[in-house]
């Protein structure tokens, strides 16, 4: 049973080929059969998913269930949903019950969405591989030896392996996108603040957005659909009105403008599969008519650190709420309360974290916040200004998801400025605040998915939706 959209389950409901019952039990068979392998769901929600079921089938046979009805979704654990434990895949978070349930799953539990479980990630979101959590790696359903991509890996995995249908994850540097293309599924960032981050764990407050994982772009435009808009606890909200999403906006008469970095698409900085799909995804567009051309920024190698400044010295501040004196892991037997900060802490993080904890208060420090962190902002306005005037030129910009496809579990994890370029195509998104979506362009010899990239004008998540879609369909 592996579907591939919302349509095609709902046609089956309605043909009474299946109960939403019946589809909820299949994709609990589907987790329990590869999540001792893949390691990709940290909680399975069951006997809540089956009950929920049971009441989706009865709205359906009297025709008041929502737009979600079928939707079976797994969720990032970083995404809060009330009566569930929730841990960011770290230990200092152990045992924590979340007290709230985030907007986001809110609206799609209004839409009888059903939530099946909460999906493994790098810890605090903070990684490109999976290999982070404090439950181990997530594991690539196309290669159990290599990683997912991070650190929504778990959430991405989950859907490219049919253990639902769709996920949320969370995007602050390519996190949804990254592992997406790694996976072979679609994986939208909308345009910063619009989605609500009310019941998202924090990593850095500036970049964070909520994105749909799915297989179809269908889905993807659905789920934003109900997920966008204003929300009263989330101030960074945006009250933009919302945009038409679904149905896909029909684009395929259009002939588009198409940017892409002539700095990024060169020979030795891309793996030869990856160079050799992203060149034919760029000709064929071409062949269809759309002008596609290539731009200089110079900016591409301050992206990486400019976004790791930044995010380090937001995540040193989100972090310090985890002090093992409230909730969560607590050192046993300490000797004095410094001693229980500091060992809850050291105890309590993964080495990533304490890494990047410590970089961004470093770079907050008396004498180094005017060196470092002042003028990481200054950069990000320069960036954020170069790419408007880009996409006033242009109606999208192109790069691959990633430089190379998935690569194997431990294979970049002593190498850490290796491990942190596979972001230099995602992050431009998150420092400029626009919209991005990685589709899946093609695949290795060895069978290994490639994620292709498009980003769009801000608040124009329905024309990006419906040129991937459209490109997509040509493919």
């Amino acid at each position: 049973m592996h579907y591939s959209s919302l349509e095609t389950i709902r046609h089956d409901l309605a043909q009474g080929k299946i109960t939403v019952v019946s589809l909820v039990q299949g994709y609990l068979d589907r987790i329990a059969e590869v999540n001792p392998t893949l390691n990709l769901f940290i909680e399975v929600f069951e006997a809540e998913a089956l009950a929920r079921a049971k009441a989706i089938d009865a709205r359906l046979s009297e025709g008041k269930a929502g737009v979600l009805a079928g939707m079976v979704v797994g969720i990032k654990d970083v995404i809060c949903m009330e009566g569930h434990l929730i841990s960011a895949s770290s230990r200092i978070l152990q045992g924590f019950e979340s007290q709230i349930t985030a907007t986001v799953v809110e609206r799609l539990l209004a839409e009888d969405a059903i939530i099946i479980g909460r999906q493994n990630c790098d810890e605090f979101a903070m990684g490109s591989s999976n290999e982070n959590s404090f439950y181990g790696p997530a594991r690539l359903p196309a290669d159990p030896e290599r990683v997912t991509g991070g650190s929504s890996g778990g959430s991405a995995a989950s859907v490219a392996a049919g253990c639902c249908l769709a996920s949320l994850g969370s995007d602050t540097g390519g996190s949804v996108r990254q592992p997406a293309g790694f996976c072979g599924v679609y994986g939208v960032k909308p345009t910063y603040g619009r989605i609500s981050r009310w019941g998202l764990i924090a990593y850095a407050s500036s970049f964070d957005q909520i994105g749909p994982l799915t297989r179809s772009v269908a889905d993807a435009a659905l789920l934003l659909q109900v997920m966008a808009g204003p929300d009263g606890k989330d101030h960074t909200s945006s009250q933009q009105p919302v945009g038409t999403y679904f149905p896909v906006q029909e684009v395929s008469g259009e002939k588009f403008r198409i940017a892409y970095l002539e700095e990024a698409m060169t020979p030795h900085g891309l793996d030869p599969e990856v160079y050799a799909a992203a060149n034919a995804w760029l000709e064929a567009r071409r062949n269809e008519g759309h002008e596609v051309k290539p731009i200089s920024f110079p900016l591409l190698p301050y992206l990486v650190p400019c976004y790791y400044l930044l995010t380090t010295a937001e995540a040193s501040s989100n972090l310090q709420r985890f002090d093992g004196i409230r909730y969560g892991y607590r050192a046993n037997q300490p000797k004095d309360l410094r001693d229980l900060y500091v060992r809850s802490r050291t105890e309590g993080f993964g080495e990533e974290v304490k890494k990047r904890i410590l970089l961004g208060a470093f770079v907050l420090s008396a004498g180094f916040y005017e060196a470092y962190y002042q003028q990481a902002q200054k950069v990000r306005r320069i960036i954020r200004d170069q790419t408007t005037a880009v996409l006033e030129e242009f109606d999208f910009i192109f790069s691959p998801t990633s430089p190379s496809p998935a690569f194997k579990v431990g294979e970049k994890s002593k190498d850490p400025i290796s491990m942190y370029l596979a972001d230099i195509f995602t992050v431009h998104a998150n420092l400029a605040g626009i919209p991005a979506c990685s589709f899946p362009m093609a695949f290795t010899t060895g069978g290994l998915p490639i994620g292709g990239q498009l980003s769009g004008k801000p608040f124009e998540e329905g024309i990006l939706l419906g040129a991937v879609q459209s490109f997509s369909n040509s493919q």
